[in-house]
């Protein structure tokens, strides 16, 4: 699998260096001669393929972010160029239909100038869609008898290191308690890899006074991330912050005097990770019970479990546009809220983000659950 997601990635990069460099000598026009055409093309292969060796042989350091970094470059470079062309074959047709002459010098230049807005613009608002957070709220009406209501919020994909980091976690301890959040349910890829980070910048403190805001703290798994070598460091780092970890565990918590079961399980990353009906076996199920799972892979299965709510992450609602589409393509549910089977289910798009700090298409958000019993359930006193 990972050698077919290398090979795609490296198809992708030259497909995005052509795109890109037609889009260039298209922008470059006006100025263009056969030197200048040859020193575009030559440049953008050469960066491209140069990040890849230097990728491979593990030469330069965060080279994913690197890779990453020029793939958005090139991708944004023809989202404009493409945008500008729309805009231009609409000019076209109005003016065809209209009868007048429909070019000019002055409509070429302003085409560029054009291109290169957007192309800033995606930047700008991409940057601003992966560091500024959304709240969704969801009412979850479970088929459960249940005291009053329970308020969760749920981030997933914090992905904590050197660009998301204390300031976000500040940021997200505002959020749940300006919205009276009961607890935080975080279901993986909590770190970004490693401790690294987390310990150099002292996040210790900002998760600890996150959790110290919540009635009943914060609850999490580890994802596929959290998993890549450093698992131990990342948990005994994570526990001496406040955070209860659930991996492959269960736990029974009381709300307003009644139980509410809480279960996590580990990213499927770990192949030896206990099954869900193992877990299940070990909680009462007539009372309500929550689920973490990193993956929303399982969700067919689980929604013929007795399972009332289930919260994922993972899938990042593909970050950059058009990965979206293809995470909804693969997924029974790759992003958003559904009510299948049995249960609801929650797949955020997360709180931070990976590899690079920009998002199109989605974006960094919270969820604010209020699970209470559906009213045709007569409530137990």
């Amino acid at each position: 699998m990972r050698y077919v997601f290398f090979t795609v990635i490296i198809v992708l990069l030259q497909l995005f260096s052509l795109g890109a460099a037609l889009s260039l000598q298209w922008w470059l026009q006006p100025w263009m001669s056969s030197t200048l055409q040859t020193i575009v093309w030559i440049t953008v292969f050469v960066i491209t393929n140069g990040l890849l060796l230097l990728s491979v042989s593990k030469l330069l350091a965060n080279s994913y972010r690197w890779v990453s970094g020029w793939l958005l470059v090139l991708h944004f470079m023809m989202l404009a160029a493409l945008a500008t062309w729309l805009l231009y074959g609409s000019y076209l047709l109005i003016m065809f239909l209209s009868d007048i002459p429909n070019y000019s010098e002055t409509v070429a230049f302003g085409l560029r100038v054009l291109a290169l807005i957007v192309f800033v613009g995606l930047f700008v608002y991409a940057l601003y869609s992966a560091y500024v957070p959304v709240v969704r709220y969801r009412t979850i009406n479970i088929n459960k008898p249940m005291q009053g209501q329970l308020r969760i919020a749920v981030a997933s994909d914090l992905h904590l290191g050197r660009l998301f980091g204390s300031g976000a976690i500040d940021r997200l301890r505002h959020l749940v308690t300006r919205h009276q959040a009961d607890m935080l349910l975080m279901p993986g890829d909590i770190m970004d890899d490693n401790t690294q980070a987390f310990m150099a910048y002292n996040m210790t403190e900002n998760l600890v006074n996150l959790g110290a805001g919540l009635p009943y703290g914060i609850y999490a798994t580890l994802g596929n991330h959290d998993l890549y070598g450093h698992e131990q460091s990342i948990s005994n780092t994570l526990r001496d912050a406040g955070v209860q970890l659930l991996n492959d565990d269960v736990l029974r918590i009381e709300h307003q005097g009644q139980a509410i079961w809480l279960v996590g399980r580990f990213d499927n990353h770990k192949h030896q990770r206990v099954a869900t009906t193992e877990l299940l076996a070990q909680v009462n199920i007539t009372e309500p019970v929550i689920m973490l799972d990193h993956r929303p892979s399982d969700i067919t299965e689980h929604s013929k479990l007795p399972i009332d709510l289930q919260v994922s992450g993972h899938t990042h609602n593909g970050q950059v546009f058009p990965a979206n589409f293809i995470v909804k393509a693969i997924n029974r549910l790759g992003y958003g809220y559904e009510a299948i089977g049995q249960g609801h289910f929650v797949v955020s798009s997360g709180y931070g983000f990976w590899g690079i700090p920009f998002r199109l298409g989605s974006r960094s958000e919270i969820w604010l659950l209020t699970v209470q019993t559906a009213p045709s359930v007569a409530v137990q006193s």
